[in-house]
This record gives C-alpha cells, structure tokens and sequence, in this order.
C-alpha cells in the first residue's frame, strides 16, 4: 500500500522553515544593495575604475540571473532542501572570499560565484512555500516574501551605511560580505532541523541544452551594456545584443521545440499560456531595473557629489523603507478590493517619488539636506509596497503546482536580469558624467529613464486580467 502524498497541513514546523528561508532570501536581497554605499570606499581602497564598479555588481546579478532557473529545475528533482542548504553554505564561502578580495578582479570573481550560491537557494524558497502552504495560509507566505523583496534594497543601503561608517576592526568595507558569515552558520543549523525535504513526485530530467542557451543569451546581452562605453559602442556591442535577445527567445517560449526527449523544458510554454504570469514576470523584469538603477546613483550621488558619509547616505536612502512598510500592509487588503489596479497605484506612486527626488536634485547647487529626499523617497517607498507584495502573489499563484520550481526560478530571473540591466543601462549615463559633469548632474541625467521604468510597469500592469490580484486571496 502506497502512503498517501503529503498535504500542506501535514508539515508541521512549515512556519519555522519559513522564517529561516525568509532570513536566507532577505541576506539575498540586501547583498544586492548593501554594496552601494560602500562603493567609493572599494573604489578608493581597490583602485576600482567606474565599469568595475559596475561589475561588481552587476555580476552577482547576472551570474544569478543565468543560474536560478535552473537551479530551480534541480530542486524540483534532488530535493529542494539539499539545494537550498548547498547554496546557503557557498554563499558563506564566497561572501568570505569577497571579504578577503585585495584587487577588484578578485571581489568581482568572488562575487560572481556568490551570486551562483543564491541562485541556488532562493528558488527552493519560493517553491517549498507552494509546496507546503495552501490556501490563505500560502497567500501569506507569498506576501511575506513579497515584504521582504520591498524591503530588502533600502534596508541593504542602511546597513551598508551603519558597518562602512563603524569600521569594525578595521574591516571596513570588508564588513558588509563578512556580516553574513554568522547568519549563514545560524541558517544552516536551524534549516537542518525545521525545513522540510520537498522533490516534485515525477521529476524529469533538466533541459542542460537550454540551459546553456539562456545562459549565453543572458551573458550576451548584459555584457556589452556594462563594457559598450569603455570601448565606444562598437558595432560589435549591438550585434552581441541581438544574438543575446534572439537566444533568450529561443529558449522562452518557443523553446521547447529545442528540447531533447525526456528532458523538461527550461520554460515551460504551459507557463506562458497564463496572462497573469507573464504580464506580472515581466513588471518585475522592467521594476527591477528601475529599483537597482535607482539605489545604484543614489547611494554614489549622496556621497560622491553631496559629501554624506556612509551611514547618513544609507539612513537617507531608508526613507523609503519607512513608506514600504506602511503600504506592505495595507497591500494584500488592498489588492483583495482593487485587483490589478494596486499594481498601477504602486508603479505610478514609484515613479512620482523618483521624480521629487529629481526636483530635489535640481536645487542641489547650495546642497541637498536630507529632509528634501524624505518626500519624495517615501512617496516611491509606499508604490514599492504597494506594488511587490501583490506581484509576487500575481506570478507564482498563476501556475499549477508541478510548475512551482520553474516558475519560481523565472520570477527570480525576471528580478535579478532587470536589475543586472538597471545597473548596465543607468550605470552607463552616470559614470561617464560623473567624470565631466560631476555627480549632481550625472545623477540629474540618469533620472528620466528610471522614472520611465516605473511609469512602464503602470502601462504593463494593465494587460493583467483584471481580477488576477483578487484571485489570488481566494
């Protein structure tokens, strides 16, 4: 006799799981933004060049970006908790590795890999949630998650604000990867214990070839958006482009016809029949880009061209966490009432916000205090919240269960390769001002397309149905 498949009520330490591998996904989050702040000071202590700044950046998020899908796949099939737990450990290893980098080509190599680490671990996140949750109950877990995300960039500015500033045993910079030495060790334990092995009952095997493709595709693409300016734009840049686009379609959509028998497709087609699925993975691709590119000049202006110190730039910058947890609330409630009109709300809010920021710029000649930001960030703040708790719902509640691995790795895709282009595209009208212009102006110029993003995610929020929110919470 066959024992009957687990229910979402038959793990009973599923909340405890759930807050260890909430901390795990939020120490994802803030490594992405908690490198701002300290930027100047590695560029100063590493002789780092504005393009290697970038990359420093820009390669945990790629590096992420080209991994988690199918990272995703290979939960699904080895057991979600055994990757979750390989990742959570390299992490560690490689934020130790970027602690003791002595050059940029160093800290942009071990950064790379520890990008690769939480590509990893993250999607096992999402997908033991869809698994062990169902319900109202995995409405809620989705919405923490969401919470998290909104949360984590302006948090990541703060403490990389507060450990830069405080120079533990001379540590330094050193300090924002080596905080996570102690979190990864406490994760480990506790996730060892609480979290729930979780596999999909018939896995198939993982599609290596489209793998490889989208992998290449995405590498292709963000490459020449980081390293175009240094040599010109060449033809070269654009060409690399288009063969990057082109192999991402390959694998998209149309992808499975490329995939071997007996191997599961990288991108399901059955996850882009559903409209609420790829309308919301795509408003987190473009709000991505808009969020990275925005803390990326903000963090650099406030200190570059304003003279606040580390801390001061990152509290400035928490602003807008302060409006995201007013709004992370209310939004789950929210979205139950106006459907996909939250989404819209939230992304048109952003995009007012950025512009009050912009407006403060414009008056920066005698210098811009603190309390000239706090407007307009916790004005972009309140769309944050607004709009990231519900899309996460929106995206992985619209697919079936044995689809929750791969959706869940392209919604982390979608979040990550937005930010990796956010961080190439803006980081590539700042740098260069900041050189002739200087920081205020450079930062003046990089506004207008970050605003556009978000006013971008208004209009694509749109084509969502309009009930796809409100589904979501029944």
């Amino acid at each position: 006799m066959t024992n009957p498949a687990p229910t979402a009520t038959s793990y009973s330490h599923r909340w405890a799981a759930a807050i260890i591998m909430l901390v795990a996904a939020l120490m994802d989050l803030i490594d992405v933004s908690i490198v701002n702040v300290a930027l100047p000071t590695i560029r100063t202590d590493l002789g780092a060049s504005g393009t290697q700044l970038q990359w420093v950046i820009s390669a945990y998020l790629l590096a992420f970006a080209a991994t988690l899908i199918t990272a995703g796949r290979l939960g699904d099939v080895l057991g979600r908790k055994r990757l979750f737990l390989t990742g959570v450990a390299l992490f560690g290893v490689a934020s130790l590795a970027s602690a003791l980098a002595q050059n940029a080509t160093e800290l942009i190599a071990s950064r790379t890999v520890q990008g690769f680490a939480a590509a990893i671990m993250v999607p096992q996140v999402l997908a033991t949630f869809r698994t062990v949750f169902s319900g109202k109950e995995r409405g809620a877990a989705f919405g923490m998650y969401g919470a998290v995300a909104g949360l984590a960039s302006a948090l990541g500015l703060l403490l990389g604000g507060v450990l830069v500033t405080a120079n533990l045993f001379g540590w330094h910079w050193r300090s924002v990867f080596l905080i996570n030495i102690p979190i990864v060790l406490i994760i480990l334990v506790l996730a060892q214990a609480l979290v729930p092995e979780t596999r999909k009952p018939r896995p198939e095997r993982p599609d290596y070839a489209g793998m490889s493709l989208l992998g290449i595709g995405l590498i292709a693409i963000v490459y020449p958006l980081l390293e175009g300016q240094r040599f010109g734009w060449p033809a070269w840049t654009y060409l690399l482009i288009a063969a990057g686009v082109l192999l991402v379609i390959l694998v998209a959509p149309f992808g499975s016809r490329l995939t071997r028998p007996g191997a599961a497709p990288l991108l399901p087609r059955a996850l882009f029949k559903s409209p609420a699925f790829t309308a919301g993975v795509l408003v987190q691709l473009v709000v991505s880009l808009g969020l990275q590119g925005l803390f990326l000049v903000l963090a650099l202006w406030l200190q570059t061209g304003q003279g606040y110190s580390p801390i001061k730039a990152g509290a400035t910058a928490a602003a807008s966490s302060l409006g995201a947890i007013i709004t992370a609330g209310l939004s789950i409630t929210l979205a139950s009432k106006l459907g996909r009109y939250i989404l819209i709300i939230g992304a048109l809010a952003m995009a007012a916000g950025s512009y009050g920021m912009l407006l403060a710029a414009h008056h920066a000649s005698a210098g811009v205090s603190p309390w000239q930001l706090v407007p307009g960030l916790l004005l972009f703040g309140a769309g944050l919240g607004l709009l990231v708790v519900p899309l996460s719902n929106v995206v992985l509640a619209a697919v079936s269960h044995d689809l929750a691995g791969g959706a869940s790795g392209i919604f982390n895709t979608a979040q990550q390769l937005g930010g990796a282009i956010g961080v190439a595209v803006i980081g590539a009208i700042f740098f260069p001002r900041l050189l002739t212009d200087g920081a205020t102006d450079a930062f003046q110029a990089s506004m207008p397309p970050i605003i556009g993003a978000f006013a971008v995610c208004a209009v694509l929020s749109l084509a969502l149905p309009r009930t796809a929110v409100t589904d979501t919470y029944e």
